[in-house]
């Protein structure tokens, strides 16, 4: 069987597939990959085997560029035979769905992975909600990334309900509960990133890993950091991940971040399994998400999780057992924070029922093997249909 993964960038491939590549394989898949170009791409289709196909997948709308996107698809699909076609985010599955249409292919596949709307306005919110319903009338089937993101494809008929899936109990690749696990972190490498960073093993960490952009509450959490430092003058703030052009911070905000001795910045990591073992506990206070992979990732490494009730968000903790809800404003924010600097043993509690948690719900090959089944089975996936 030849499968064609359609990305917009390629350094989601390891996040939105990773394993899968050596896992399918030994079942008798070939992967294609067709993404805008890049060294990266070329590094990691040499390291998964899979064979890469340079095509510009414009993140923003470009009538020309996208139907030559279209077009150059379509060519792949029919020259090299693809069976199956699978596009993920509302941009590569938009290409990927209309291409695999026109060239023929029954076997359509569309990873929802969020919904961008629901955090737009005016003529934008209509165009992005129009181009999801567009790319699920096209697909064969929609994966929705967690049950929330199903919930609201169904109610608000982003594609036939009978075409919407998820896999177990959400995400599109599972957790590595190998790599995120806090005894196998080596405590050498721990120690370089601290002295790297300038953090004392005596200080509380607060962390987050992500874009710093206004989508994830940044200035909300900003804002509840600035009220938490009037009490508290032993914690730090960790924000692991790059600052973006597109949805970019107010600059009022960008300055504290500077600024502020007890915020530090790292920019884009790898490892970041190293950064998670130094926190105390994890926050996310996002505005919208497809299914919040770091949640995961922060309750296998056992750490407690603060985060929104926004769709994703949701489904990713258990409220007062792995985490707790917070609202995105600062003075909720502030006092969630405080809640667990105060409550040690509670956090401890929540940190080590978020392990179980994902080790019941998320571990890599439950997700692979419902994808094995997906694709191998895909003129008969009833079973698959609306599981929550």
């Amino acid at each position: 069987m030849k499968c064609l993964h359609v990305v917009n960038i390629s350094f989601v491939l390891p996040y939105y597939i990773g394993g899968q590549f050596d896992f399918l394989r030994d079942k008798g898949v070939s992967f294609y990959v067709a993404c805008t170009p890049s060294e990266f791409l070329n590094q990691y289709a040499e390291e998964k085997n899979f064979f890469s196909i340079p095509i510009t997948v414009a993140r923003e709308i470009n009538i020309i560029k996208d139907v030559k996107s279209v077009f150059e698809l379509v060519r792949v699909i029919r020259k090299n035979k693809i069976d199956v076609v699978i596009g993920h985010t509302p941009k590569g599955g938009l290409l990927a769905m209309t291409a695999s249409y026109l060239a023929g292919r029954k076997n359509r596949i569309y990873f929802r992975h969020g919904l961008m709307y629901e955090t737009s306005k005016g003529m934008k919110k209509v165009l992005l909600k129009s181009i999801e319903k567009l790319t699920g009338m096209l697909a064969s089937k929609v994966v929705c990334v967690s049950p929330s993101v199903l919930e609201i494809s169904n109610r608000e008929a982003l594609s036939d309900a009978g075409k919407n899936i998820i896999l177990n109990r959400g995400t599109c690749n599972g957790i590595d509960l190998r790599r995120f696990n806090k005894t196998a972190v080596c405590h050498k490498r721990v120690e370089e990133v601290r002295r790297k960073y300038g953090i004392n093993s005596d200080k509380k960490i607060i962390g987050y890993v992500g874009r710093l952009v206004n989508d994830k509450g940044i200035n909300e959490l900003v804002g509840g950091w600035r009220l938490l430092r009037e009490k508290y003058s032993d914690i730090i703030l960790l924000l692991a991940g790059p600052f973006e052009d597109r949805d970019s911070l107010p600059e009022r905000t960008k300055e504290v971040l500077r600024n502020d001795e007890s915020i530090i910045c790292t920019g884009l990591i790898d490892e970041v399994e190293l950064f998670y073992s130094m926190m105390d506990f994890f926050i996310l206070p996002s505005y919208r998400e497809g299914f919040p992979t770091v949640v995961l990732e922060a309750s296998a490494m056992e750490l407690p999780v603060l985060t929104t009730r926004v769709t994703g968000c949701c489904d990713s903790i258990r409220d007062g057992e792995t985490g707790c809800f917070i609202e995105n404003d600062p003075t909720d924010i502030a006092n969630k924070m405080k809640y667990y600097l105060d409550n040690p043993e509670i956090a401890k509690e929540h940190g080590r029922n978020g392990r179980i948690f994902v080790e019941k719900n998320f571990q890599q090959e439950i997700i692979w093997n419902d994808i094995a089944s997906l694709i191998f089975n895909l003129d008969n996936h009833e079973n698959h249909n609306n599981r929550q």
